[in-house]
C-alpha cells in the first residue's frame, strides 16, 4: 500500500552515503560536545542566546555570545582556524543557524549543536548558571 513515506522511493545508497555523511560537517550532537568537554575539545562552544537566557542555564564550558553580536572584533581572541560550536535553545530556534551563518561569513570553521539546550537536558546532562 503506498503511503506519504513510501510514495517517494528512498535515494540510491551511493547518494544516501553522501548526504548523511555530509551532515557531519555542519553538525555535531549534545552527546559527542559533552564527551568532548571532557578533555580538550578542540573548538569553543557559543551559546548564542541572550545573556538572561545564558545566566538562567547553559551548558557548562560555553561562551556567551549572541549571534547578533558575532563581529570580527570579538572573534579576535581565538585563531582564524579554531572550529566554533554554536547552540541555541533547542530544534524550534534558528538562532544557533544565525550564528553558525554570521561564522561562515567571516571565515571561520563552524558546526551546529543539534537539540542545543533542549537536547542537553534530554539527554539528562547538567547546566551550568551564572555568567561564567
Amino acid at each position: 500500500m503506498t503511503n506519504n513515506v513510501t510514495k517517494i522511493p528512498a535515494a540510491p545508497s551511493d547518494l544516501a552515503m553522501e548526504h548523511f555523511a555530509s551532515e557531519f560537517t555542519f553538525e555535531t550532537d549534545c552527546w559527542d560536545v559533552h564527551d568532548a568537554l571532557s578533555g580538550e575539545p578542540g573548538f569553543v562552544l557559543l551559546d548564542v542566546r541572550g545573556p538572561a537566557l545564558f545566566e538562567k542555564g547553559h551548558v557548562p564550558g560555553a561562551v556567551n555570545l549572541p549571534h547578533g553580536k558575532i563581529i570580527r572584533s570579538k572573534l579576535a581572541k581565538w585563531s582564524e582556524d579554531t572550529l566554533f560550536v554554536t547552540y541555541c535553545a533547542g530544534p524550534h530556534c534558528n538562532g544557533a543557524a544565525r550564528g553558525a551563518l554570521r561564522l561562515a561569513e567571516l571565515g571561520r570553521p563552524v558546526k551546529i549543536m543539534a537539540g542545543g539546550i533542549t537536547g542537553w537536558v534530554d539527554e539528562g546532562f547538567d547546566l551550568a548558571t551564572g555568567m561564567d
